[in-house]
């Protein structure tokens, strides 16, 4: 693959990851509506999940956000909004892995928290960033930093 295939391919990436992300958590509510999974299964899906995102972000905020702000220093201010929402979700995501899952409705009340401004944030990334990751050039990346946690 040559440089400009790989670096073309940062943007389809993070949409992806980001898709899995989204399954994950589909999947987590599901298992938390079903009401069949015990609590300690629960737990151990939630933190996965949790430690899948919280690695994702890290590496954006480590290594692409600073270098999309020196090649597109225009997007400064979203890389700014884009790393505050990474602090929320840090947030929540603690909140969320303190859960009882043996609480059906509070377990609930946070997951659906959790997924409309995950959702927010993935949307307005995806629509902020993705042209200009692919237009990244950065031939030593392996896009580690986009991989799913």
């Amino acid at each position: 693959m040559d440089s400009t295939s790989r670096i073309a391919a940062f943007g389809t990436q993070l949409i992806e990851v980001h898709d899995w992300l989204r399954e994950q958590l589909a999947q987590l509510r599901a298992d938390v509506d079903a009401g069949t999974a015990q609590p300690r299964k629960l737990q151990a899906h939630c933190l996965t999940f949790c430690s899948a995102l919280t690695t994702h972000h890290t590496g954006e905020d480590s290594g692409a956000f600073p270098e999309l702000a020196r090649q597109f220093p225009a997007l400064k201010p979203v890389l700014e909004q884009l790393t505050q929402d990474h602090d929320m979700i840090t947030m929540l995501l603690n909140r969320l892995e303190q859960l009882d899952f043996a609480d059906k409705a509070e377990a609930q009340r946070e997951l659906n928290g959790i997924e409309a401004i995950m959702e927010s944030h993935f949307a307005y990334e995806e629509r902020k960033i993705v042209d200009a990751l692919n237009a990244l050039d950065v031939p030593e990346w392996d896009g580690t930093f986009l991989h799913r946690g």
